[in-house]
């Protein structure tokens, strides 16, 4: 009976040494991953490469993400602000809530999903298959040529991909504030321009950098240290999507309290 009572406890133990030994592992891998960006050589056409990846290729998604919800966020602001008659904080609403959080997470939540599989999958199938190995018969250390060119590129293009989600999210709540809700043009921009400040800007790109940081550190991770063949991959695959997300909302809330004064 007492061996029963104590069952659950000692699977609840167990989990929690799991996640403890899991976090430290991370934080091992990232440490390593960030002193080869100082240390010389730094593989530039892997960088290059990574960048385009991240950048270029994830735009279509992000940007449709970014329309989309500036138009719902007018929308819904709308409905809400009506019962008060405050529909001119429309304007303001939206730049806010998309600069300080919807922008950096939505786009980092469509980076984890595209960029954070692909990497997982890419660098996953080069460990099962040996080619992490044949890199270092070669004399090429793997954290250096795999890793780190891909974790500066996510650190810096993902800030760039937030700054075109705040625009085009912007232009879609004005979109439908002008030709909907019955805003003048003018009046809505200047509205928006008005209430706008650097810090707010600021914020999100922090969130952003951090955010690619994340992504790109949880993609390696996992397809670094998959194991059992295909099998393997695909679950190092899934983890390093719900990992990264699950990360970025929960970066998100602390690094929102870190700038909450501001």
């Amino acid at each position: 009976m007492g061996a029963l009572l104590l069952d659950p406890l000692a699977a609840l133990g167990r989990g929690a040494i799991a996640a403890c030994r899991m976090a430290g592992a991370v934080a091992l891998f990232a440490l390593e991953a960030l002193s080869h960006l100082v240390r010389p050589p730094f593989h530039w056409r892997l960088f290059g490469r990574a960048f385009v990846e991240i950048a270029y290729y994830s735009l279509p998604v992000v940007a449709l993400t970014a329309i989309f919800t500036g138009m719902v966020l007018a929308l819904q602001s709308y409905t809400g602000f009506a019962r008060f008659n405050a529909q001119s904080a429309v304007a303001g609403v939206v730049v806010l809530s998309l600069t300080r959080e919807l922008g950096p997470v939505l786009a980092g939540l469509m980076v984890a999903g595209r960029i954070g599989a692909s990497f997982a999958a890419e660098i996953g199938t080069m460990r099962v298959t040996d080619q992490i190995d044949a890199l270092r018969t070669l004399s090429t250390d793997p954290m250096k040529y795999l890793v780190a060119p891909r974790i500066l590129a996510g650190v810096i293009a993902l800030p760039l991909l937030v700054v075109v989600a705040d625009i085009l999210g912007v232009m879609g709540g004005w979109l439908i504030g002008t030709t909907k809700l019955g805003f003048v043009s003018a009046a809505y921009l200047r509205s928006t321009w008005d209430i706008l400040e650097t810090i707010d800007v600021v914020s999100g790109l922090v969130k952003a950098s951090v955010f690619g940081f994340i992504v790109t550190l949880m993609g390696t991770f996992c397809g670094y240290n998959s194991q059992g063949g295909a099998q393997g991959v695909g679950s190092a695959t899934t983890t390093a999507v719900v990992a990264s997300s699950i990360l970025i909302l929960a970066t998100d809330y602390v690094l929102t309290e870190m700038f909450f004064a501001q």
